[in-house]
């Protein structure tokens, strides 16, 4: 399957998420020099002590740095299940996207205007609340345009696009911030969303509406049908863990470059190493998956991820971070698109936006969850976060392998000899 052959609207999809993971991505790096700044005032909260859950605990500024950064995943992932319900309800998932993307754009453009650190706070749950609206709606309009024989590939091709923006913006980041400073930056999210609701707007419209509506029913499939667990819900569990290995890089920066003693250029390639392997390796893995199965590349995936993240935490120099985070990222693309096409395969008819939204909505959770685990974690040792990571990898690689079977087409699947029976 060729670009040619994708239909335009997945293409859009893929161009529109693209230009808008350029501003997104921007801020993941850009945030958190922006609160080391100065230019918004921190010091008054940093070394308070609270209380949480009977437990005393010191902030820290690497704590209030994964706060901002946590709040956009918490916000997006909890309302998924409800914003992807919706839209199977309605079938619109073309508005849904395009408010979404008002949100973000709005957001982005208002951090630089705030000189308070709740009030970036607010700004982080505004942007959360709109990826809510376009993460699901957009993932499902690619399944629905999809067939059991291309699934693998139209989600290969449109995390593509995606992680093209995700992965240069990081990269492009570090020189805007450098060059132009923090307005700069700023403006260039804003563009990204500004370019992602022109592109859909003109181009993306709603499939036919089929006649099974969505069931009221929010609930997640957690047990099932032949097995202890339901394979949507086991790949969810290890996109989590998959999200947390992720992200917890981000909150860590000014450590990183000081234990790598480098600058900002270089975090943002270490950061954006990530995408780029994924880049390169979305289609391909794809284009496998609807050919060989889903689940041997699962399986590599997990395998490869534990490593590559316990590495993390004994690197001593910019360049085999570099190396190890771009390994970290084979490992994401062996997983994504097979997750979401399992997930794809396994959805009911117009129940996309509700199926898929467990994989997107789990990612989002780990996107969240690492960047507090490591900021709160890294006062234990350097090491510690990307340990407790690296135990959590492991753990869904055991589920992965003994709950999630083969989904793929038969006619066109290996019979792998370490497939369980389905």
């Amino acid at each position: 399957m060729g670009l040619l052959d994708l239909d335009r609207r997945v293409f859009a999809l893929g161009l529109a998420r693209m230009a808008d993971a350029v501003g997104n991505s921007f801020l993941i790096v850009v945030l958190p020099l922006y609160l080391a700044s100065g230019q918004v005032p921190i010091e008054s909260l940093v070394g308070a002590r609270v209380s949480l859950l009977g437990a005393s605990l010191t902030i820290t500024e690497y704590l209030l740095v994964g706060i901002v950064l946590s709040l956009f995943g918490f916000l997006n992932s909890l309302a998924q299940p409800f914003t992807g319900r919706l839209s199977d309800r309605t079938g619109r998932r073309r508005a849904f996207i395009l408010f979404g993307l008002l949100l973000l754009g709005a957001a982005s453009g208002a951090y630089a205007l705030v000189s308070s650190y709740w009030l970036v706070v607010l700004l982080r749950v505004l942007q959360g609340v709109g990826a809510a609206f376009t993460i699901p709606c957009t993932v499902a309009l690619v399944n629905e345009l999809a067939t059991g024989h291309d699934r693998g590939s139209n989600f290969g091709v449109f995390n593509t696009f995606r992680l093209i923006g995700f992965g240069f913006g990081p990269i492009v980041a570090g020189l805007v911030v450098e060059a132009r400073g923090f307005d700069a930056a700023f403006a260039v999210a804003v563009t990204g969303a500004a370019v992602s609701f022109l592109t859909v707007w003109a181009f993306v419209s709603d499939p036919e509406r089929p006649e099974t509506a969505a069931s009221d029913d929010l609930s997640v499939a957690v047990r099932g049908d032949d097995r202890l667990l339901d394979p949507v819900f086991t790949l969810g569990l290890g996109t989590v863990a998959m999200g947390i290995c992720i992200a917890m890089f981000a909150t860590l920066e000014g450590r990183i470059n000081e234990r790598l003693g480098q600058g900002t250029l270089w975090f943002g390639l270490q950061f954006g190493a990530v995408t780029l392997a994924n880049v390169a390796f979305q289609i391909p893995i794809g284009r496998a998956a609807d050919r060989y199965g889903r689940r041997p590349f699962l399986l590599a995936g997990f395998c490869l991820l534990v490593p590559t993240t316990v590495a993390q935490g004994y690197v001593l120099s910019p360049a085999p971070m570099t190396v190890t985070r771009f390994l970290l990222g084979v490992a994401v693309a062996l997983v994504f698109a097979p997750s979401l096409a399992v997930a794809g395969d396994l959805a009911r008819e117009g129940e996309s936006g509700t199926t898929l939204s467990v994989l997107t909505m789990a990612f989002g959770l780990g996107v969240a969850i690492g960047p507090l685990a490591s900021g709160y974690l890294e006062r234990f040792g350097f090491a510690v976060p990307f340990l407790a990571a690296g135990m959590l990898a492991t753990l869904a690689l055991v589920l992965v392998s003994t709950q999630v079977g083969e989904t793929g087409d038969p006619q066109r699947t290996v019979d792998w000899p370490w497939s369980p029976g389905d």
